[in-house]
């Protein structure tokens, strides 16, 4: 099959994403699920190499050659767009696409907390959406910033690597920096950002001491900055913060991250219990007073106590999102102690002890 037949595929199939790798045959990730297409031949290396051709510019396949890694999108009129990785492995091309649909989500669509429509109105501050790769920070990003863009006219500037869903101006003007072809660094183009009159900036990963910083600061000077980190909560989340810094100044980053943190939204995905489809769990932070003092005062390991006891304020922790998701029938128990940092009060939490 040719690619763009493989794209159609893995469109029909609602595939989330699609594998192309030696000596298997083509893999799809359905429901979070990896499903290889045994009606389809193994691939072998030429295979592979016809494709990365097929759909890279010469430039990229320069920036490939030097780098031995390339991540950019990939468009297919009327179908989606994609986000490609291309690694080697064993000497050979490994290609992953993500497919990335046309149309931005609603909040509602994905299913996000209501309070993500609160956030995202916010004048400033530091919003982080954390979770592991694949578990949809992307999509709530994109999700969060179309409603900003249905409600107020803001300057908005987008910083990704590599930009995936495509934003038109409605009330906000909106600017989408692409990492590799618009600009070098999350961290330069951070510090170029601030000279550009913005409202909000979205940070696709901070990833780095000095986009962490750049970030913070921006922040701290009136903006409202969204960024994403690889944690799988609320703790794990400030305190990656604070340890990207030297320890001399760390006491310094408490106090500052304390003051401009609005929230933090740790989420996952995962099958729901009819096997069709899948569900979002978020754990919500927001920023209390109750959580900023602890914050400064280096006590993050009692923030997970103030969102189970602060729901009447919109905070949960995810034990009990998953909680409620079981509950509910929308998840098994089985896929619920999966993704539970602590499977023993979870299960208290589900039958009632």
């Amino acid at each position: 099959m040719q690619i763009k037949e493989l794209l159609h595929l893995m469109a029909d199939q609602d595939a989330s994403d699609l594998h192309l790798r030696v000596p298997a045959p083509p893999v799809l990730r359905i429901d979070g699920a990896l499903k290889p297409q045994i009606d389809l031949p193994r691939l072998v290396p030429t295979d592979i190499e016809d494709v990365f051709n097929e759909i890279t510019s010469e430039r990229q396949r320069e920036s490939f050659l030097q780098e031995l890694e390339l991540d950019f999108a990939y468009s297919v009129a009327g179908l989606a767009r994609f986000r490609v990785n291309v690694m080697l492995q064993r000497g050979t091309m490994s290609i992953a696409f993500r497919r990335i649909p046309f149309t931005v989500p609603t909040i509602s669509d994905f299913g996000l907390p209501t309070i993500c429509e609160d956030l995202i109105m916010r004048p400033r501050g530091l919003i982080l959406v954390t979770g592991p790769t694949g578990s949809g920070k992307s999509t709530t990003l994109a999700a969060m910033i179309d409603y900003l863009n249905e409600h107020d006219g803001r300057n908005v500037i987008t910083i990704e690597d590599p930009v995936e869903f495509l934003h038109h101006n409605k009330k906000c003007l909106i600017a989408q920096r692409d990492l590799g072809d618009d600009t070098k660094s999350f961290a330069n183009a951070l510090v170029h950002a601030l000279r550009h009159d913005p409202d909000v900036i979205l940070v696709g990963e901070m990833r780095d001491l000095a986009t962490i910083s750049t970030a913070i600061t921006a922040a701290e000077t009136g903006h409202l900055v969204l960024g994403t980190l690889h944690t799988v909560d609320a703790v794990q989340t400030v305190d990656r913060i604070i340890d990207a810094f030297p320890p001399e100044h760390q006491h310094q980053i408490r106090l500052q991250v304390s003051q401009v943190i609005e929230a933090v939204l740790s989420q996952t995905l995962m099958p729901r219990a009819t096997g069709r489809g899948r569900v979002a769990a978020f754990e919500i932070m927001l920023a209390s007073a109750a959580v900023r003092n602890l914050i400064r005062t280096n006590k993050t390991y009692e923030l997970p106590s103030v969102l189970q006891l602060a729901t009447k304020d919109g905070m949960q922790s995810l034990n009990q999102a998953l909680a409620y998701l079981v509950s509910s029938g929308t998840i098994t128990v089985d896929e619920a102690m999966k993704k539970s940092s602590d499977p023993n009060q979870l299960d208290r939490m589900i039958h009632g002890y």
